[in-house]
């Protein structure tokens, strides 16, 4: 009966191991993901803020907006929010020069 002490007391080792190693990853990637949602929200509202700024129609803007807002309505992963920022920003960037700015 002691014998089976040994494997279990092994097979909760590597167990732990593979936890102390696993968690922090885990938490990064989900802690870069926040963060990335975050500043794709942050580059929609600023573009938003522009076209409205702008007074001006600008179809291509519009449509990165739109594509924009419709990444960040189905969410997704960190991949998804910097695609939602990339578009966002070309839009904002392109209503700042309509504007002058």
């Amino acid at each position: 009966m002691t014998w089976l002490i040994w494997p279990i007391g092994v097979a909760l080792l590597i167990a732990a191991g593979f936890a102390a190693a696993a968690v922090p990853r885990w938490r990064a990637r989900e802690r870069g993901k926040l963060v990335a949602w975050s500043t794709a929200r942050a580059a929609i509202n600023s573009a938003t803020i522009s076209r409205d700024a702008a007074r001006t129609d600008i179809a291509e803007a519009e449509r990165l907006l739109a594509r924009a807002e419709l990444i960040a309505a189905g969410g997704g992963g960190a991949v998804a929010a910097r695609t939602a920022t990339e578009c966002a920003e070309r839009a904002d960037a392109l209503w700042r020069r309509a504007a002058g700015g």
